[in-house]
């Protein structure tokens, strides 16, 4: 038994994982139509036209005066159709506004009176909204670093703005989105499904984690110290929570048993592939099999569920599977009294211990038309921040690490109902801000 036990291990170490069978990016998977949609970031209605912007469109007329065949004078006939071909370039431009206020003397006190200026010139110098929109665009939603957002800009506008002034930009958005985050929370508490994940962060030369929050149009990223309970809690979403939340069986999220969970079959998938490639179980390529196959059913229906006949045939289905695996595998030592710690076992051992434990979670993608069988919207939301850590190398300070976080969960929110995102941020720094 031990000795059985120690080669399916050994097998284990020996096969590599790839792509087809560990951790691969969301973004290269099918897309997941096994569920109704979620308002997934990017299918928001089209917007209409910036408010900011300006169209100088032109159109001439090429006039025909006489046939190139035959030589006829056409100035007289009527024109019976047009055919157009455009151009559409971009003209730099740098809008100056200055504003004088008079000085006078009082004849009657001989008090200097000087006029007003607007309430958004409060200094001698300032950048208007569409410029800090553009540079806030650039660092946080383009990836771009701040030393080359300082020379693209300075070559737009002949102006080097240091790095401070463009951090003062971020900021002052960090501050005017707090009333929306708060908005965003009350909604997500408020939907039937919620996704969730945590991926890690550099901070200040420390692994942080940002944990993801998604449902519909909203995306919501939060920054906390720990991984666990711990951060949850202290965002305190999911204790306040009723719906499922669709995560990869974080020990953490079950947890909370008041909760409704799904396991994303993305992860499943690739785990029992990685036991195929390993040990070549029968029960695994029929589990894979079935997953698959009822992935596939569910994303066919317009209804995105099984009926009851059907849902009770996959579960007898499910059940022999994991029944055969259990006389497939070799068998696990007992624990001898006064034996402590865990016991070893395999990645198969452990991977069927989950499927049998969580058989509900496992299946609700099929039973619940409102749960998917991936939990990819959370994985591509939290997909960005790595390509951030991978442009800065870190955060140097936990404050700037959280309002990228909370303007990043802006953009993406916004985004996903179809707002142009420089539209968005000025949107937000002149405080209308939309729920």
């Amino acid at each position: 038994m031990v000795i059985d036990l120690i080669l399916a291990v050994f097998l284990e170490k020996l096969t590599s994982k790839t792509s087809a069978n560990s951790s691969i990016p969301p973004s290269k998977s099918d897309k997941d139509n096994s569920a109704l949609s979620q308002g997934s970031q990017g299918n928001g209605p089209p917007e209409e036209p910036p408010a900011h912007t300006r169209t100088r469109e032109t159109v001439q007329i090429s006039h025909v005066s006489f046939c190139d065949a035959c030589g006829e004078d056409l100035t007289q006939e009527p024109c019976v159709a047009h055919q157009r071909r455009t151009t559409i370039d971009i003209v730099f431009e740098k809008v100056v506004t200055h504003v004088d206020a008079q000085l006078k003397q009082c004849p009657c006190c001989n008090k200097q009176v000087m006029g007003t200026f607007p309430e958004n010139m409060p200094s001698p110098l300032q950048y208007g909204l569409g410029l800090k929109a553009f540079a806030i665009n650039l660092m946080l939603g383009q990836m771009v670093a701040i030393g080359r957002v300082q020379k693209l800009i300075n070559a737009m506008i002949g102006e080097m703005l240091s790095a401070a002034t463009l951090l003062k930009f971020v900021w002052r958005l960090h501050q005017a989105l707090e009333g929306w985050e708060q908005q965003a929370k009350a909604q997500l508490l408020a939907s039937s499904v919620l996704h969730v994940d945590e991926t890690s962060l550099r901070v200040d030369k420390r692994n942080y984690w940002i944990h993801v929050y998604s449902s519909g149009p909203i995306t919501l990223k939060f920054l906390h110290s720990k991984r666990g309970k711990e951060a949850i809690e202290k965002i305190a979403i999911i204790p306040n929570y009723g719906g499922t939340i669709i995560h990869d069986c974080w020990a953490s999220y079950l947890s909370y048993g008041y909760c409704g969970h799904g396991l994303c079959g993305a992860h499943l998938v690739r785990e029992l592939r990685f036991i195929i490639d390993a040990h070549d179980y029968p029960w695994a390529r029929a589990m894979k099999r079935l997953l698959q196959e009822t992935c596939a059913k569910v994303s066919d229906r317009a209804e995105k569920c099984l009926n009851e006949r059907e849902y009770t045939n996959l579960q007898k289905r499910y059940r022999n599977i994991l029944t055969r695996g259990a006389k497939q595998m070799p068998p696990i030592e007992p624990r001898t009294p006064g034996q402590r710690g865990k016991l070893a076992k395999s990645d198969a051992h452990n991977l069927w211990e989950r499927l049998k434990k969580h058989e509900k979670a496992v299946l609700l993608f099929a039973a619940n038309a409102q749960v998917p069988f991936t939990n990819n919207r959370g994985e591509r939301d939290l997909r960005m921040a790595k390509v951030k850590q991978k442009v800065s190398g870190c955060f140097r300070t936990v404050q700037y690490a959280e309002a990228y976080c909370r303007i990043s969960s802006y953009l993406q929110s916004m985004a996903s109902k179809g707002h142009n995102p420089l539209v968005a941020i000025q949107m937000a720094l002149s405080g209308d801000i939309q729920p």
